[in-house]
């Protein structure tokens, strides 16, 4: 069975641990989640916020920083000034003063982004108190996308449970919590990343379903007509990846049904990256298969981006940031080459 994000890195432990910025550094929930991932020895963390806030919650667990777990205190940090330079230079043209600079980056969610950018981190994790807008547009502000990336995305790797039969795989769901509705080209673009964050996360390579009501022509509606092509700009662009589409879910994930409505298919029955039209369906699908299937979903997790920076839910759990810092070391790693 394919191995979950944090399984991955303890099973096959890098020479050197990436560095992994947590902009709500005194939350409770992060600072075990950071402990945790310390602990593994999966990363090091940067846990950034009021310097009091966070040695208090620190002790209050049993720890202090040293070994792993470093405290950045924004209004303090001997990094700040240079952070409020840089910050000014990205943002002036949007009306940022240096005045405006520094009180942004002293704001704990630029200034882990900033460490990323800057090289001190290689990736960062908040949204544990931050809203999900909020940790997006951070990011897209600071970090910015990949060069030739079509947007920013999101997706959810979804793990079967324990000792599921049958048909039963580890699978990436896109875009299931960003990207509303997206053009034919904008589905293609993240049809691509989602291949590359399955070879990074998955460690599998990515066989690509292009999600539709429709099998190859089954029904006709401008939809479908998107569906298929996002699949043809894919198959321009990326000529080296296993895609297919139009196809239903049933296609793309039952090798009996994919025998019967896509004979000769090479992806159908046995796809492990479902692409979903809309935000509707993805977001509904990867719901359904968690709570009627049984399938730990984490995520969602961000694609696009120049360096990794990841969303928590503010309704997250200790495991969920443990999780989520191992996933953002597994896409630093992979960045790394």
């Amino acid at each position: 069975m394919t191995k979950a994000p944090l399984d991955l890195l303890l099973s096959e432990a890098p020479a050197t641990r990436p560095t992994i910025s947590l902009s709500e550094g005194s939350d409770p929930r992060v600072v075990a989640g950071a402990l945790a991932a310390r602990d593994a020895g999966i990363a090091d963390l940067i846990l950034v916020g009021s310097g009091d806030a966070v040695t208090a919650e620190l002790q209050a667990q049993g720890a202090s920083a040293g070994d792993g777990i470093a405290i950045h205190d924004p209004a303090t940090s001997p990094l700040t000034a240079d952070f409020a330079a840089a910050f000014h230079a990205l943002r002036r043209h949007k009306g940022v003063d240096e005045d405006a600079a520094r009180k942004a980056v002293e704001t704990p969610l630029i200034y882990a982004a900033m460490l990323v950018r800057e090289g001190h981190a290689d990736g960062t994790v908040g949204g544990a108190v931050a809203t999900t807008s909020d940790v997006v547009r951070t990011n897209l502000q600071v970090i910015g996308k990949v060069p030739d990336a079509a947007m920013v995305s999101s997706f959810f790797l979804m793990y079967p449970p324990q000792n599921a039969g049958g048909d039963a795989r580890a699978m990436l769901y896109s875009d299931c919590g960003l990207v509303i509705d997206p053009t034919s080209d904008e589905l293609a673009g993240i049809a691509a990343a989602s291949a590359a964050s399955c070879r990074a996360l998955l460690q599998q390579e990515p066989k690509i379903a292009m999600l539709s009501f429709s099998t190859k022509g089954s029904a006709r509606h401008e939809m479908v007509t998107k569906v298929t092509r996002a699949l043809e700009r894919l198959n321009a662009d990326h000529p080296d990846l296993e895609a297919d589409g139009e196809l239903q879910f049933d296609t793309a994930f039952v090798p009996a049904i994919a025998a019967s409505k896509a004979p000769g298919s090479n992806v159908a029955g046995q796809a492990n990256v479902m692409i979903f039209p809309n935000l509707d369906a993805g977001n509904i699908a990867y719901k359904i298969t968690q709570r009627l299937g049984g399938y730990t979903a984490i995520g969602p997790i961000l694609q696009g981006l120049a360096k990794p920076a990841n969303d928590l839910s503010r309704g997250c759990v200790v495991n969920d940031v443990t999780q989520m810092i191992a996933v953002t070391a597994l896409q630093a790693l992979a960045m790394q080459g």
